[in-house]
């Protein structure tokens, strides 16, 4: 398990060579995560100023509570909130970055496909097809991750405990969501549903969250997400591969149990 999920750090490793031998492409890849990063760092801003506020608005019930116990139970609230606001900027992020930069990530995905070798074809006509499936996919990841994160507020408001284990499972979460989005180009190409992407990543979570929780913390450096979404991409374009490799393969030995020669 753990050589596993490092073995999912390493892919992302791979992406981030690319600005090494492509770093013209990358840097075109860089552009609209730039755009929406400066965006987003003013709401990240907002966020944490009025996080007090915020706070006491959300926790009505310990308006009349003596103290420490109201200041802790708020301060604990405020941590959860710029937790599960992080959370959602990261998969907000991701959607709104890949859907600005679609022709640049695009590219990224169909060179990196070619590099590894047996590319899917392109064929002509599916653009608004996979665009839909694309926008259907994302409204469905959305719905889950606000679901999560309000789950995570309410650990949040557990002092002391809650502010150790928001941040562990929202990095956890996080980096699963990160890797659904990411393998969108690489499955949607294959005519996979989201469905099918869940089940294969799942069969090698360890994998899968390596690669998904290493750039979920690479979002979180200042200015990191601008130079880790190309890479990332193609990181996960390498990862979505493997994880269709694995589940033909696995097939394919169920099959030839079923019907052995002879």
């Amino acid at each position: 398990m753990i050589r596993e999920f490092f073995g999912g750090v390493a892919l992302l490793g791979r992406g981030l060579g690319l600005w090494a031998t492509r770093p013209k492409l990358m840097l075109l890849g860089a552009l609209p995560a730039l755009i929406v990063a400066v965006v987003y760092l003013a709401g990240i801003v907002v966020l944490a100023v009025f996080s007090p506020d915020l706070a006491a608005w959300a926790t009505p019930f310990a308006e009349g509570w003596t103290e420490p116990w109201r200041t802790i139970t708020r301060v604990s609230a405020a941590i959860a909130l710029v937790g599960v606001g992080i959370l959602l900027v990261v998969f907000t992020f991701t959607a709104i970055t890949l859907a600005v930069g679609d022709p640049f990530y695009e590219r990224i995905w169909r060179e990196t496909e070619l590099t590894l070798g047996n590319a899917p074809a392109e064929p002509a006509g599916r653009f608004w097809r996979l665009l839909a499936r694309g926008v259907g996919a994302g409204l469905r990841i959305l719905a889950l991750t606000i679901l999560i994160g309000l789950l995570l507020f309410v650990v949040g408001l557990v002092p002391v405990a809650g502010q150790i284990a928001v941040p562990v499972l929202a990095a956890l979460f996080g980096g699963w969501v990160l890797a659904l989005e990411l393998t969108g180009f690489a499955f949607d190409a294959r005519e996979l549903r989201l469905r099918d992407r869940r089940r294969m990543l799942g069969a090698r979570r360890a994998r899968t969250l390596g690669f998904g929780v290493a750039t979920y913390l690479l979002f979180l450096i200042p200015l990191g997400a601008v130079f880790a979404m190309p890479a990332a991409v193609a990181g996960a374009t390498a990862l979505a591969r493997s994880a269709i490799g694995d589940h033909d393969a696995a097939l394919a030995h169920t099959e030839a149990g079923r019907h052995p020669e002879g």
